[in-house]
């Protein structure tokens, strides 16, 4: 038989990787320290090959057999200091090898164990606190390389705290949203005693930042959103998406009463109308457009009250040929409601909608901020405020980001990289006095499509 020489390579993200030194297998500064345990459930990726049979759920990392499939692991240490790693898990007695290195150094370890057990790696010393990624690559199986549950850890660097989505029975929903990473927003702050008719926003994703399954949303208002997505690897598959909620509170739409079903009043060319669930419920559409990183769209968006309780909301889009879109106009209801709606809450927010590509890092810029009051002024915004959802405030995913880059807000989350930004962070970008140049009544006249 060939000889197997099984390794398993250790790669702390760029970020610290040059802070990563190779020791041998044991270590006395990691004797008798408490143990930590890295679930691979909710802190591993794909990251390499085509999945195949393999899965990474709650029975761990398993049906893995090829070894052009990599599989990334990620936590991060709060204190720098030596860190020993074992996997914990089996390969029902067939012998298995596993590769790779920590910066450059390679450790091996022979998997033949039947029964689940802590299989010992290595030992590295960590300089700097912050993400460290662990990569697993198959060398040589009988059938496969193994099933594992988790990554343990130990010594001072696991001893001053380890970030990472737990398991077991606390786990709940945190290793689909944990996996998802952190979504990120910037709300932007209104004139006082203005009532805000129509929001206008600009819109860029730097080149390489149009990452699968982002979602990019440009003009958020109390009830609703609008903004460009990520949907399928195919560009003339990408979405420009405008949602209104129902103001009846449901996950469910087939549950909301006729009395409050979103209506739609208008839709553009191309554009598909439905409904949507799981997040509150209400009317959807979107529209085709290829939208392309590197470039900068426009939206504007516009709330008016109907009446008391009834509120029209319209979405517009302005594409890289410089032609404005109605996306839709949706009628919602609001019985019982005795005051009028109009635009409230203007924000932005950039999130990733598939928990396998949580280990991609995303950023998008959002400039030129306006809104037009109920008597027809506009009026730009220049202050915003960054927050993160509970993914980022719990405290389980630390690659949140936000502020202001060249005169532009920016939003950036997932990819494990270091150095979040506070909750309720502020910032004040330079004014542009670049008022938008919008035919309004053109707008408002374009008939609905058939």
């Amino acid at each position: 038989m060939k000889q197997l020489f099984p390794l398993l390579c250790l790669y702390l993200v760029a970020a610290t990787a040059s802070a990563v030194a190779a020791q041998p297998a044991t270590s006395d500064s990691v004797v008798d320290t408490p143990c930590v345990d890295v679930p691979l459930y909710g802190n591993a990726y794909l990251t390499a090959g085509e999945a195949r049979d393999l899965r990474i759920d709650g029975e761990g990392l398993r049906g893995w057999s090829d070894r052009a499939q990599v599989v990334s692991v990620y936590f991060a240490v709060a204190e720098p200091g030596d860190l020993a790693l074992a996997l914990v898990g089996r390969n029902d007695g067939s012998p298995a090898a596993i590769e790779a290195c920590v910066g450059g150094k390679t450790f091996g370890i022979d998997v033949r164990n039947a029964a689940t057990a802590a299989i010992p790696v290595g030992t590295v010393s960590i300089e700097r606190p912050g993400y460290v990624r662990v990569d697993l690559r198959g060398v040589a199986c009988r059938s496969h390389f193994g099933t594992y549950e988790a990554l343990r850890l130990s010594g001072p660097a696991a001893a001053g705290g380890v970030t990472a989505i737990p398991g077991g029975e606390a786990a709940g929903d945190w290793p689909y949203w944990g996996r998802r990473g952190p979504s990120v927003h910037m709300g932007y702050s209104a004139p006082a005693g203005e009532t805000i008719r129509y929001f206008y926003n600009e819109v860029t994703v730097p080149e390489g930042e149009d990452v699968l399954h982002t979602y990019c949303m440009a003009n958020g208002f109390s009830g609703g959103y609008m903004g460009m997505q990520v949907n399928d690897r195919d560009p003339a598959l990408r979405r420009i998406l405008f949602s209104v909620w129902s103001a009846f509170t449901t996950d469910d739409p087939s549950s909301i009463p006729e009395a409050y079903r979103v209506r739609m009043l208008r839709r553009g060319e191309g554009v598909h109308i439905g409904e949507f669930g799981n997040e509150g419920s209400g009317g959807q559409s979107y529209m085709h457009y290829p939208w392309e990183a590197g470039r900068t769209y426009r939206f504007l968006t516009e709330v008016r009250p109907d009446g008391p309780e009834r509120t029209i909301f319209t979405g517009y889009f302005c594409g890289h040929d410089g032609v404005w879109r109605l996306v839709a106009s949706f009628l919602r209801p609001e019985p019982g409601k005795s005051e009028e709606s109009h635009y409230t809450g203007m924000h932005s927010f950039l999130e990733n909608f598939d928990p396998e590509q949580g280990y991609r890092e995303r950023r998008v810029l959002f400039g030129n901020q306006w809104v037009m009051t109920t008597d027809g002024r506009w009026i730009e915004l220049t202050e915003g405020r960054f927050t993160t959802d509970n993914t980022g405030r719990s405290g389980i995913r630390l690659d949140f980001d936000g502020g202001l880059d060249g005169g532009r807000f920016y939003l950036r989350n997932c990819g494990f990289f270091d150095g979040s930004v506070p909750y309720g962070a502020r910032f004040t970008r330079p004014a542009t006095g670049r008022r938008p140049d919008v035919d309004l009544r053109a707008l408002e006249a374009i008939p609905s499509a058939q």
